[in-house]
């Protein structure tokens, strides 16, 4: 059986975890990550279109990097109609906070 010192301390873990997940989250959902990743790819596409001999890679570059954020952008959009979509299944099971491992 636990003890009291044993659940305080499972709680501060619940509690500290609770923080890095939040913190993860803020970090995806931050205009930093979307500017860093534009970036980032930018600079790719640029590289692999000199050295591929495409014209104005700089300006060529622009397009692709842009259509890429983009998508990355709406991903989150079809998250949110995804899990909408299971929590309507799971509200129709009878207790959907309980997982049956063992079938009978």
């Amino acid at each position: 059986m636990a003890t009291l010192r044993d659940l305080e301390k499972e709680i501060e873990n619940i509690k500290q975890r609770n923080k890095r997940v939040e913190l993860e989250k803020s970090w995806e959902t931050s205009w930093t990550r979307k500017i860093t990743i534009f970036t980032l790819t930018y600079i790719v596409i640029v590289i692999f279109f000199y050295y591929t001999g495409l014209p104005n890679p700089l300006l060529n570059s622009i397009v692709p990097a842009v259509a890429f954020v983009l998508s990355t952008l709406s991903i989150p959009i079809f998250k949110k109609m995804w899990l909408k979509r299971l929590y309507r299944k799971q509200a129709k099971l009878p207790f959907p906070h309980i997982k049956n491992k063992h079938k009978r």
